[in-house]
């Protein structure tokens, strides 16, 4: 599955819900999204969303090819976003993270794990063949879904991010063989 697959309309409890490629456009929407999340759902994150300039840098990765994304937009609302970030330059060509932000109101309804999904299928289309995802270690829903999809804990990275309030958190890393989740999956399509 490539980009230019999307838009892509998936049935969701409350109407469908259109996933689709960003653009520059996307980016105020992005910010807006971003700074609505609970600070914890940013730790894991190697950049901090919530500023603007770091939306730009990630549009712009997506459009130069550096990285893939989705959104998922319900009426024109942003529900959530995932990114799969490449470094073609680097030792892991191979290798993309994978990372998911869904809004409050649309948690638990099944939306971050189709586009789990979606973004798997997205990295087979890369050649991408191995994932990892990186998470705060009482982010526990998150990662029975990554755990579920076939990922497995590789490390716990003990105080390795520090939140506004100088506090430090876990990162726990995940990853997962890409051929075989993406071969599970298709088996439960």
């Amino acid at each position: 599955m490539t980009q230019s697959t999307f838009p892509k309309t998936i049935p969701s409890g409350s109407g469908d819900t259109v996933l689709r490629v960003p653009g520059a456009s996307d980016a105020d929407a992005i910010h807006e999204f971003a700074l609505a999340l609970p600070e914890n759902d940013l730790l894991y994150m190697r950049r901090d969303i919530s500023k603007r300039p770091v939306v730009d840098a990630w549009l712009e990765s997506v459009a130069d090819g550096e990285s893939l994304a989705l959104l998922a937009e319900n009426e024109g609302a942003l529900l959530g976003m995932s990114g799969l970030m490449l470094d073609r330059k680097s030792w892991s060509p191979h290798v993309g993270e994978i990372r998911v932000q869904i809004g409050a109101d649309a948690r638990g309804k099944g939306l971050g794990r189709v586009m789990i999904q979606e973004t798997f299928a997205q990295a087979v289309g890369q050649g991408i063949e191995k994932i990892i995802a990186q998470m705060t270690l009482d982010q526990s829903a998150a990662r029975a879904v990554f755990e579920e999809m076939g990922f497995q804990q590789e490390a716990l990275l003990r105080d390795h991010v520090r939140d506004r309030n100088g506090e430090d958190h876990d990162i726990v890393i995940m990853s997962c063989d890409v051929a075989g989740a993406a071969s599970r999956m298709s088996a439960y399509r």
